[in-house]
């Protein structure tokens, strides 16, 4: 089954308000900005999701539907900040583009590249796949904030999710940048690591914004 972009924007919009905000339901009337009459009448036929009084709720293969398509959106995000370098409304607009060309083997794959992401770059969950599953069995969790290291851990510097222009100009004038080594060296009263042949200290607010794919 492949639904249409629009259905799976308000399957989007429903997993946002239901399953992270903790609503029951969603007043249909807020999901025709992200789509149409058609879109949820094509959610319905194919008994996605239900409607009652004016008010829409998932049935439980459509909650399986908007964990997957939330999830396709917010790996596409990372793909366009993380790979990309492409930032700002352009990101998100071009995430929502791409997102409707992935099934389930592209997605796996987009996963394992960007080494099994936990969030999107503004913070929220990124559902996970039977990849990720198979990748923390082999002990391969993906990329962590360096606050989750432990002293004497190594790994690669995956990205900075920072939206503080001054903290970003300091990291990347250190050398916290994509690919570079990073060695987690102590992690109490501050976190001091080492980047190339140089150390440097810095909060545990600055140290979880520095993700790291460990060795």
């Amino acid at each position: 089954m492949r639904l249409s972009e629009k259905a799976e924007e308000i399957l989007e919009k429903m997993w946002v308000d239901i399953e992270e905000d903790g609503r029951t339901s969603v007043e249909m009337e807020s999901l025709l900005p992200y789509g149409d009459q058609d879109s949820i009448n094509e959610l319905t036929s194919h008994a996605l999701v239900e409607i009652k009084d004016g008010m829409v709720c998932f049935r439980p293969e459509g909650r399986e539907e908007g964990r997957k398509t939330i999830r396709r959106h917010r790996l596409a995000e990372r793909l366009m900040m993380d790979i990309l370098y492409i930032k700002g409304d352009e990101a998100e607009e071009k995430a929502c583009q791409f997102e409707h060309m992935l099934d389930k083997e592209v997605d796996a794959k987009l996963c394992t590249m960007l080494n099994h992401p936990t969030t999107c770059p503004h913070g929220k969950p990124i559902p996970p796949g039977e990849c990720c599953e198979k990748a923390r069995q082999s002990g391969d969790i993906g990329v962590v904030a360096l606050t989750e290291l432990k002293s004497g851990d190594k790994g690669e510097i995956a990205y900075v999710l920072t939206e503080d222009s001054k903290k970003m100009q300091k990291l990347m004038a250190i050398g916290v940048l994509p690919g570079n080594k990073i060695e987690l060296l102590q992690s109490f009263p501050s976190y001091i690591f080492r980047v190339g042949y140089s150390e440097f200290a810095v909060d545990t607010a600055m140290a979880k914004e520095i993700f790291v794919k460990r060795d």
